[in-house]
């Protein structure tokens, strides 16, 4: 390769991804092939072609999604909201270029109208094209993309959303905003009386300050405030976060889950706010 994409390395003839995370601890990924690499107005934009992980959607060097994966993070930030709210109509997803999160929300009949604001309209296009394996090539009709600032967009917009699924990135580059106050104080302003919202919340472990001061802000907007975890390998240690934050609405549903998924399932519904003791008085 004579033009090989930054972020990738040449070790004993092998092409690897190396991926810096924080000071202390560097992923390694051995990659068969390089299938797209460019820079965005944003941030640089890679599709990459893995031995284990198969094709993997990477950012600015850091992995954000993979073939092998992608499903249950997308699976985990949606369906969980999306059951606990009793009539979802109108969802927001901020972010979530990858298109999987929109693909899931949209296995619901009852949802009428999806937004889905992602500020990289580059992103969307070649997970569209080269990862169908999370993107599913979506092309529902009740998805409409906003490519756009998802802050500016939340501001512009009061009591119109039953649902919002904030699927940011890591808090750096374009997605830094998408981690403070005033943005979690616009989502709260932007649901409807009785509407709710979900984010990552990073690594419990890795990243505990970022999960601390997400749950710190949306425990002071939101009267009902919950950590779920899921284990997904491609992100640092493998145990993720989300926090959920619903100004009514905690129930689970009494029917069990129906969607058709290969991660969520009804005992992952009712379990996965089961939290181990350190999480337990956040």
């Amino acid at each position: 390769m004579n033009d090989m994409p930054k972020f990738l390395q040449r070790i004993n003839q092998d092409l690897w991804l190396v991926e810096d995370e924080r000071e202390n601890m560097k992923i390694s990924y051995r990659i068969k092939d390089v299938i797209f690499s460019a820079q965005s107005e944003f941030q640089h934009v890679m599709i990459l072609d893995s031995y284990d992980f198969g094709r993997m959607l990477v950012l600015d060097g850091v992995v954000q999604t993979t073939s092998l994966d992608g499903h249950i993070y997308n699976e985990m930030i949606t369906h969980i909201p999306l059951s606990i709210h009793p009539n979802p109509e109108r969802v927001l997803i901020i972010g979530g270029g990858d298109c999987g999160a929109a693909r899931e929300a949209a296995k619901y009949d009852g949802v009428k109208h999806i937004d889905m604001v992602e500020i990289d309209e580059m992103v969307v296009k070649v997970c569209k094209e080269h990862l169908p394996a999370v993107s599913g090539n979506l092309a529902d009709p009740r998805v409409h993309f906003i490519y756009a600032d998802g802050m500016e967009h939340v501001k512009e917009m009061k009591n119109h959303y039953d649902v919002i699924i904030v699927d940011s990135s890591d808090p750096i580059g374009p997605a830094k905003q998408l981690f403070e106050y005033d943005f979690y104080r616009n989502i709260h302003d932007a649901l409807k009386e009785d509407g709710l919202m979900v984010c990552q919340s990073q690594s419990p472990l890795f990243h505990r300050e970022i999960m601390e001061q997400t749950v710190k802000h949306i425990k002071q907007l939101f009267p009902i405030h919950k950590i779920y975890t899921a284990t997904v390998p491609t992100y640092p240690g493998g145990f993720w976060s989300f926090t959920l934050g619903s100004k009514k609405h905690q129930a689970l549903p009494e029917e069990p889950f129906d969607k058709k998924t290969k991660y969520v399932n009804d005992a992952i519904l009712r379990t996965c706010f089961e939290l181990p003791e350190f999480l337990r008085t956040k």
